[in-house]
């Protein structure tokens, strides 16, 4: 991950004659350009906020069946709203699926939207998802979920960071052009779907099947569906671990029974699955299956060196997530085993009994549940095998007369990007131009599937750009994004469709000049 280093926007910049439909600028006038995109930002931002509102008002909650009917009337908000800007607007219709309990609900349409089909412009296709998690002002928020409040220059409600707000911040972006009567500098795709906080059903399908059509011309896909490692310097998210769930589940018979009864004369499945789960890890983090760490890519050097610049406050993390000690003392360790290494979580127990009170019985079967975070270059194949092959050894050696089965339910891939693509030298220079800084390289510790999904069936470049702040609560209560985050956000994107469109030129010339040559 060798990352180089450019002059600012700002600098150096220049702009073929078909840029601007004003007239035609020179790279000495590119400056004044800038400020006249960022000024009608400034001063239109009470509108971008006001639209943020509107769009935030809507409780399009996925995961709850009863509104389903506010996750598709916030879809046709979107499309309109990129009709609006003169898109051709597509909504496609996924059918139906099922839920647990037998009722069939429609899928939510993904829209798919077109702007600009400029042969000299590079086509930047952009990935947004307008529905959102659960929220109750009962669940601890200070305010009411679904009503936009700014307080002390946050903007709080349910999808205002998650994903609302950066989507609408890359349509005020384009908007911003056109209001300023500016020729685009790239052509613009959205995928825009409804249904990404229930697992974005329908979506794989959807992208294999325009794969050939749709994304044909697509030459970089763009994601903004995450959030800056730091609450004050931005990121660039070049990387997201993979998630591996195993249930392994323990019978003795058909029946719970009575300890009094049978205790101390039957193998008990719930011993034999604390034994399984507490042979998994060691105290120190250090996964115990054998050869699970065999896959992992090694650190290079120069990967490591991006770790030493990340702005990362160690104690200020101890302290948000309200524990008394890390496993490690360092923050590039701490960075590494949260980005880079492989680790195994236990979740929890599924049959045992759980709620307040004493209740002698001896449950008849057990699952537990735990995950592995895989990195680059595990294989899913491989870690479902040697977990299985652990737990089988480990289960031999007790001697138990019980069942074992071992089950991988899910199972998503890591995710990585290259930072020396086209895609990142643009957002790092549009970074530097708004922010006046170099963004940190991070990776996720989470997963990512999106990514991961365009990725593979388009074979596009694929970035992950965020805007909103460490501490916007994606998920959780009082979820925010700060106006400045916001409106800074705007100004990243159109400064990046600046960016983007000169060096995919350059390179472009670059490649001619080398084939004449």
């Amino acid at each position: 991950c060798n990352v180089e280093f450019y002059p600012s926007f700002l600098d150096s910049i220049h702009f073929s004659p078909v840029l601007l439909s004003k007239a035609v600028m020179s790279s000495s006038s590119s400056s004044a350009l800038e400020m006249e995109i960022f000024q009608y930002i400034d001063d239109h931002q009470s509108d971008f906020i006001k639209d943020l509102k509107e769009w935030v008002a809507v409780e399009s909650d996925s995961v709850q069946p009863h509104l389903r009917k506010e996750v598709m009337r916030m879809m046709v908000l979107a499309a309109d709203r990129l009709a609006a800007l003169g898109a051709t607007v597509n909504s496609v219709n996924l059918g139906s699926h099922q839920l647990p309990d037998g009722r069939v609900l429609p899928l939510p349409s993904v829209i798919l939207g077109e702007l600009g089909k400029d042969p000299q412009n590079p086509t930047v296709c952009f990935y947004g998802h307008v529905d959102v998690q659960p929220a109750k002002k009962e669940d601890g928020w200070n305010t009411d979920p679904y009503t936009l409040t700014e307080i002390d220059g946050n903007l709080y409600g349910r999808g205002a960071t998650d994903n609302k707000g950066p989507v609408l911040a890359w349509i005020n972006a384009v908007e911003t052009f056109r209001a300023l009567k500016l020729a685009m500098p790239v052509n613009f795709k959205f995928v825009i779907e409804g249904m990404e906080e229930a697992g974005s059903l329908g979506l794989e399908k959807l992208l294999e099947e325009e794969n050939q059509s749709f994304f044909s011309d697509v030459d970089y896909i763009v994601i903004s569906d995450n959030l800056w490692l730091s609450n004050k310097k931005p990121a660039l998210t070049y990387g997201s671990r993979g998630n591996a769930c195993f249930f392994v589940e323990v019978e003795c018979g058909s029946k719970d029974l009575h300890s009094g009864t049978f205790g101390g004369i039957i193998h008990e499945p719930l011993l034999d699955l604390i034994a399984l789960l507490d042979s998994l890890v060691d105290s120190t983090g250090c996964i115990q299956i054998p050869g699970i760490y065999d896959g992992v890519a090694a650190l290079t050097e120069e990967e490591r060196k991006l770790y030493g610049s990340i702005e990362f406050d160690l104690e200020e993390h101890r302290n948000n997530c309200g524990v008394k000690k890390f496993l490690y003392g360092t923050k590039e360790e701490i960075l590494l085993h949260l980005w880079r290494y492989p680790s195994l979580s236990i979740h929890g127990i599924e049959g045992a009994f759980h709620e307040p009170g004493i209740k002698t019985v001896i449950p008849a079967k057990v699952i537990g549940k735990f995950s592995i975070r895989q990195v680059p270059h595990m294989d899913l194949s491989v870690v479902k095998q040697q977990v299985a092959e652990h737990l089988e050894g480990v289960f031999s050696k007790r001697k138990s007369p019980n069942t074992l089965k071992v089950s991988m339910p899910l199972g998503a891939k890591p995710w990585l990007a290259g930072v020396n693509d086209l895609l990142y030298k643009a957002a790092r220079r549009a970074i530097k131009t708004v922010f006046g800084e170099d963004p940190d390289f991070i990776r996720d510790g989470s997963t990512i599937p999106v990514a991961r999904m365009f990725q593979t069936i388009t074979q596009k470049s694929v970035m992950m750009l965020p805007i909103g702040a460490a501490d916007d609560g994606e998920h959780s209560q009082n979820e925010k994004i700060s106006r400045y985050n916001y409106i800074e956000g705007t100004k990243l994107f159109a400064a990046f469709f600046l960016e983007i469109s000169k060096l995919h030129r350059n390179s472009h010339e670059t490649s001619h000049t080398e084939t004449i040559n």
